[in-house]
């Protein structure tokens, strides 16, 4: 048996966390594209309905589909960090 069938290599993998304030920045200027940045899921989901939301309601209806996007991205962000965390 040689050496290096014995020694095994160690694979570190790092990411990094996403910014919270950058996040709530995107999410405020850009509404549900801007959720794409914190949870691709969330943001492909808000896009369909705030455009249903927008067509149904004249528009007048983003009033609460964007600020749902806002809490919904922050939240995101908060469990991937802390998934990144291991917590």
């Amino acid at each position: 048996m040689s050496n290096q069938d014995s020694t095994q290599k160690q694979v570190v993998i790092v990411q990094s966390q996403k910014s919270l304030g950058l996040t709530i920045i995107l999410t405020i200027l850009f509404g549900p594209l801007g959720m794409l940045y914190s949870t691709i899921t969330g943001g492909i989901v808000m896009i369909i309905a705030s455009l249903l939301v927008a067509i149904i309601t004249f528009g007048l209806g983003l009033i609460i589909t964007w600020p749902i996007c806002i809490i919904w991205a922050a939240i995101a962000t908060n469990d991937y960090n802390k998934k990144l965390a291991g917590r």
